[in-house]
């Protein structure tokens, strides 16, 4: 082995320190490989100092809405020293138009996620913001409005990042049209469950936590309204997905918005009960309605306590009242009361309540067995 060998290896070893991988000289690589982790060690310090600064400006307010877009902003701004890192990192390398060019794009992709990323976590705080002061908007469209924002997000931020890698946007978009004519063709039920859902939300039927009755299909609370079926969990907690087109096509009964809650009762009394006695009933029941504050008054609702009808075993006294709250705990309260009281008030009338009864009256008994002769016989002669 003679020294040229060994001058051989020298020349190998500066190409390679020179040339690196990917023409990027190894030395360059290094520095950049440092600049980027001094970013991302500095990432914690820099993201705490900006939300002390901002959090301090936010205590200020008298409101917490600027604490909720802070939280929302979070993680888009602790990636914000990354993307740093990046952008230093590849321009501290020394290397040819195409490897430029690609960091060129990727750093442009990079704001642009960040971008897009910033303004679909906005969405949501903007989003109570609507709750909390319009008029006009319900929480389950405000909700639907946050959906598609999001959705329109994503979208865009899609196509930016496509287009900055020369990605024609518009032929793909053509391609998804034709496809998505073909697929509408078959999923006629989703747009169908899609525009039903829009109707709901437009005609205001009823708002996420109301208590609805869905004619034939469910009855419990709203838990969700979804783009293309709304969630209503039963009173036995089991959760129903029912088809919005459900919800536009069947009859919607909303308890919540009811302004009195009913109470409809049919009292029999025996048939040997006397006209006295009957007033008597009467005037107690429709006196103990008219007294109680947890009714409503004539003047409100229709009220009525009259003798009905002359049923087959009793005669019948019909209860028609309505209870000022409508909370169910309290109206089984109310009615239990008045249960007590119409017990009462037909004791002391010296009558009783009827129950179902049929009288039968038999002239002769058909096809009753004959005396057999031969014990006719035995007693005569006995």
């Amino acid at each position: 082995m003679d020294m040229s060998t060994f001058g051989d290896f020298r020349d190998l070893v500066v190409e390679v320190w020179r040339d690196g991988v990917f023409g990027i000289a190894i030395a360059e690589s290094l520095v950049a490989l440092l600049i980027f982790s001094l970013f991302l060690l500095a990432r914690n310090v820099l993201t705490r100092l900006v939300f002390r600064l901002v959090r301090r400006a936010t205590q200020r307010t008298q409101t917490d809405i600027d604490e909720h877009v802070l939280n929302a902003l979070r993680d888009p701004i602790r990636f914000i020293p990354i993307v740093m890192g990046i952008f230093f990192a590849t321009n501290s390398l020394d290397v040819g138009e195409d490897t430029a060019a690609f960091f060129y794009n990727l750093n442009r992709s990079l704001i642009a996620f960040t971008l897009f990323w910033g303004l679909y976590r906005l969405t949501t705080p903007v989003g109570e913001v609507l709750m909390r002061t319009s008029r006009f908007l319900t929480d389950a469209m405000v909700g639907w409005v946050i959906k598609a924002a999001k959705a329109l997000f994503v979208v865009l931020g899609a196509a930016t990042i496509l287009e900055l890698w020369g990605i024609a946007v518009g032929p793909i978009v053509a391609g998804l049209g034709l496809f998505g004519v073909a697929v509408a063709l078959g999923a006629q039920d989703l747009f169908k469950n899609l525009i039903a859902g829009l109707f709901v939300i437009g005609e205001r039927r009823f708002n996420v936590g109301e208590w609805i009755n869905v004619e034939g299909v469910v009855e419990g609370t709203v838990l969700e309204i979804g783009f293309r079926t709304t969630t209503i969990r039963r009173f036995d907690r089991a959760p129903v997905y029912v088809p919005n087109s459900k919800l536009s096509d069947n009859a919607v009964t909303n308890f919540t918005r009811m302004s009195h809650r009913r109470i409809r009762w049919i009292i029999g009394v025996e048939y040997r009960t006397t006209i006295d006695q009957l007033r008597q009933i009467r005037d107690g029941i429709e006196r103990y309605i008219l007294d109680n504050e947890a009714f409503a008054s004539p003047s409100e609702v229709a009220t009525f306590v009259r003798i009905d009808a002359f049923s087959d075993s009793s005669i019948d006294i019909l209860l028609y009242c309505f209870t000022h709250t409508t909370n169910w705990g309290e109206w089984l309260e109310i009615k239990e009361r008045l249960a007590y009281e119409v017990k009462r008030v037909v004791t002391e009338a010296g009558t009783g309540f009827a129950f179902p009864s049929r009288s039968l009256y038999l002239e002769t008994l058909p096809d009753a067995p004959e005396v057999f002769p031969l014990q006719q016989g035995t007693a005569k002669k006995e």
